[in-house]
């Protein structure tokens, strides 16, 4: 290789970590997490209070901290109880077995994406 690919790769290598860290570093606190069963909202909750939240008779929700984590589940594969808290504008947690979803997201208020003309 010529020192000019050296110096391609390099500033592909810096452009994309720029990136990843600006998306990383960005994201939106959450306010409010929104639990939905069978596709119907269950109940939205504000990430600002501590709580524990049952769903139904398959689900325990806690919210701590500003982070919601799944805290218990009677599903065989526990996978949504090993998943990380999430406190960020888009984060979710997903029970499959229990057709659960915990999503988090900001303001209530809407934020202008884009204009399309």
């Amino acid at each position: 290789m010529k020192k000019r690919d050296y110096i391609l790769i390099g500033c592909i290598l810096l452009v994309a970590a720029v990136c990843a860290g600006f998306f990383l570093l960005t994201g939106k606190e959450a306010q409010e997490a929104v639990v939905t069963v069978d596709g119907e909202v269950y109940g939205t909750y504000s990430l600002a209070k501590d709580q524990t939240i049952e769903i139904q008779d398959g689900n325990r929700l806690r919210i701590q901290n500003g982070q919601a984590k799944m805290e218990w589940a009677d599903c065989p594969d526990q996978l949504c109880v090993h998943q990380k808290a999430i406190s960020r504008t888009g984060e979710s947690i997903i029970c499959l077995p229990n057709q659960v979803v915990v999503s988090v997201q900001g303001s209530k208020e809407s934020e202008l994406d884009g204009i399309v003309n």
